[in-house]
């Protein structure tokens, strides 16, 4: 599975995900004619992702210093 937000919704961009055997979770743009289907409960776990992308940002800063307190 791939999670990831609706800037990575493109036809070509799924059809490659599939080929290689990836099933993409991508929710569709509001822009998009006929929604393609996603799961919606995977996809409320991304914000479990982002929080550790986050966590890991913010130990870099404190490892290298950058904050002196």
């Amino acid at each position: 599975e791939l999670l990831a937000d609706r800037g990575y919704d493109a036809d070509w961009f799924r059809t490659a995900l599939l080929g290689k055997g990836i099933t993409p979770c991508i929710p569709s743009r509001k822009t998009r004619k006929t929604p393609v289907s996603y799961d919606k409960d995977l996809y409320k776990q991304r914000h479990k992702i982002e929080n550790m992308f986050g966590r890991i940002k913010d130990w870099r800063r404190i490892a290298m210093r950058y904050d002196r307190n």
